[in-house]
């Protein structure tokens, strides 16, 4: 019991550097973000105002991210009885998913579904903390191949991803924590542009 109050000090600190750093990320982000968000979101306005829809793809965090974005664009995120925006996460289907890892391999998973759902026209939003991983970019090239247009939501210097995409939205953080909560940040803003001036 008597290592208790150093243990809350300890963890009172840690909260605080904790929000601090996350702080100090998103107050980069407007310098570093800000010009990708706009083009991103003219992009997807063009692809919506052509009746075109999103796809969204991405590993661990980033899988829970694509369904928590396209929730948001499917049902709304503030905005009351406005119209629903086709959109679906590539991360949801789990007999997709299986099957694509054990008959084509978990590389192809993503890829497999832009294949098959995507046509000229339309959005993948491909979201990788480092740019590296191999599944979304297969995805990537295969959207590349339908003519659909890609944003990437990415981290740390952008990775393999930064050069495959269209429009690179790269989170200036390091740690994947910081570049996570950049993610969704960047999300709810491109949710909550197309709210308020899509269904003004």
């Amino acid at each position: 019991m008597a290592h208790l109050p150093l243990t809350l000090l300890h963890r009172q600190k840690y909260i605080q550097d904790q929000l601090e750093d996350s702080a100090a990320t998103k107050k980069k982000m407007f310098e570093a973000c800000a010009s990708s968000i706009i083009k991103a979101v003219d992009l997807i306005f063009n692809a919506l105002n052509n009746h075109k829809k999103i796809l969204i793809c991405g590993n661990g965090g980033s899988a829970a991210d694509s369904q928590h974005i396209a929730a948001e664009l499917v049902i709304r995120m503030t905005k009351p009885n406005r119209p629903p925006v086709a959109a679906i996460a590539l991360t949801t289907d789990t007999s997709i998913l299986t099957a694509g890892g054990n008959d084509i391999g978990f590389e192809n998973i993503f890829s497999r579904q832009v294949e098959a759902l995507g046509n000229e026209g339309d959005i993948l939003i491909a979201i990788s903390t480092s740019g590296n991983s191999e599944n979304v970019n297969r995805a990537i090239q295969q959207a590349k191949n339908k003519q659909m247009k890609v944003i990437g939501l990415l981290g740390k210097d952008g990775g393999v991803s930064k050069n495959l995409v269209d429009i690179p939205i790269i989170i200036p953080a390091d740690d994947t924590q910081r570049i996570q909560e950049g993610h969704i940040t960047v999300a709810h803003i491109i949710c909550g542009i197309i709210e308020n001036e899509m269904f003004s």
